[in-house]
């Protein structure tokens, strides 16, 4: 476009041009400056036939009024395709890794567009087999699906990812796309790493909106990676796992621009688009062709409180809710999923079969048993219960000992082999715990292993070692 705009106002990251001539489209891309100080923003709303304001999506230091604009005619366009492959890249598609510029004619694609029309989606529920034994068994994942991980700090979230990218990498010839929405720099400098080491790095691509960059550069983020993954969805007919850490910001920051811009807040401040916003994003993560989408979210939960309506406009999206507890990671259960909390709509008998169903709903109600007696446990010591609930909590006990596992991503902290399981062994294996199989096996048998086999070889070992 040739038409000539300029700065009128600078307020922080939110910016007024004048435009001579036609006034920019809600979403398109503005250049501003000029050589290596331009910066780009988008445009949010127009105050008047000349005038239109705007969201920097990246530090406006040193825009002055006047400073001259270019209007691209069109929303922020980012490389895609295999060239982005093992790279760190931030909301624009520039480099962050030192590894040399993308190739000039890389695909570019742009990181506004519509979600995939009813029609063109697939319909057909296929289930995402990861290899993490209590995933599979009480919150299968639906490829072409969406998972929200609600935990906090510390519990384990980034090592169940990490693993997560793995299992796509290595099951599924598929791309991990991350996005890293307000992370801190040391968690991306971790990230890339741990990646390195672990060979998934080749197959993954790493976008940053950093902690430190303004509103509107966090806020998209969720959207350069969508683009990405929909290229490899559409274009490659490639699986595509979507990870993104942490979605709660990605409201933040909506929330953070909302504000800028002078609009009205809705419920406990949160922006009056909240619901529009968490739906165009989510919208777009579907089974197209004969690729999927499947995207696994990290959750903040604020204060604890499931209620939050940020927490509520995600949940309304999603097929599985995974939940850290950090009482079972203090345990050392890990990772730490709680298998009360942890709920999936593919849990039926028609999607993952009989057996599975009940062995799961059984080993829930065990559980939850367990859980309402640990007070009096607690209190009064295991033996001053019944002969039956004495034997109910220790399979209880067991199953939870049991689906730990060790992470081929952990390896090196925890000097053990990673594990990768079928559903088929975890469903026969934790059926055999309820069955009472392993009433008279030491716990530590069951814990940090793979099969039931596995478990059997070191109870036998150990009898053997006291005989």
């Amino acid at each position: 476009m040739t038409d000539r705009a300029e700065v009128t106002a600078v307020r922080g990251p939110v910016l007024d041009i004048r435009v001579e001539g036609e006034l920019p489209a809600i979403h398109d891309a503005v250049e501003i400056g000029t050589g290596q100080d331009a910066i780009y923003a988008e445009v949010q709303a127009h105050l008047d036939t000349r005038h239109a304001r705007v969201i920097a999506l990246q530090s406006t230091q040193g825009i002055a009024r006047g400073a001259p604009a270019r209007l691209t005619g069109g929303p922020l366009s980012v490389p895609v395709g295999s060239a982005v492959l093992g790279r760190l890249v931030d909301v624009m598609g520039r480099v962050g890794d030192g590894k040399g510029a993308l190739p000039a004619d890389a695909p570019r694609r742009p990181i506004h567009r519509a979600a995939p029309s009813l029609s063109d989606q697939r319909g057909q529920t296929k289930v995402f087999s990861t290899g993490i034994k209590v995933l599979d068994l009480l919150a299968p994942l639906a490829q072409g699906g969406k998972s929200a991980m609600f935990g906090g700090a510390g519990v384990g979230k980034t090592v169940l990812v990490t693993e997560l990218i793995r299992a796509m990498v290595s099951g599924y010839d598929g791309i991990s796309v991350f996005a890293g929405i307000g992370e801190r720099s040391r968690e991306g400098h971790e990230m890339l790493h741990e990646m390195h080491d672990s060979g998934v790095l080749d197959q993954t691509v790493l976008v940053y909106g950093q902690m430190n960059e303004p509103p509107g550069a966090r806020w998209r983020v969720p959207l350069t990676a969508m683009s990405i993954a929909e290229h490899f969805r559409d274009e490659e007919d490639r699986n595509v796992l979507l990870l993104m850490d942490n979605v709660f910001r990605f409201v933040q920051a909506g929330s953070e621009v909302s504000g800028l811009l002078g609009r009205m807040p809705s419920r406990v401040g949160y922006q009056p688009t909240l619901e529009t916003e968490v739906a165009d994003l989510q919208e777009r993560i579907a089974s197209v062709g004969r690729a999927s989408v499947t995207a696994i979210e990290a959750v903040y939960v604020p204060a604890d409180d499931f209620t939050d309506p940020a927490v509520s406009a995600i949940s309304a999206h999603v097929d599985s809710t995974v939940v850290l507890s950090r009482q079972l990671a203090a345990e050392g259960i890990y990772p730490a999923i709680d298998p009360i909390a942890t709920t999936s709509v593919l849990l039926d008998p028609q999607v993952v079969g009989e057996e599975h169903a009940r062995v799961a709903g059984r080993i829930r109600e065990l559980i939850e048993h367990y859980q309402e007696l640990r007070d009096v446990i607690a209190l009064l010591g295991v033996e001053e219960l019944g002969r039956e609930e004495r034997l109910l909590v220790g399979r209880a006990r067991r199953l939870q000992r049991f689906l730990t596992q060790p992470f081929f991503v952990a390896a090196a902290y925890t000097g053990m082999e990673g594990r990768s399981v079928p559903v088929a062994d975890t469903v026969a294996g934790c059926a055999a715990i309820l069955a009472g199989e392993c009433d008279d096996w030491d716990e530590a048998s069951l814990y940090m292993i793979g099969t039931l086999d596995e478990a059997r070889a070191r109870e036998a070992q150990r009898k053997g070692a006291a005989a």
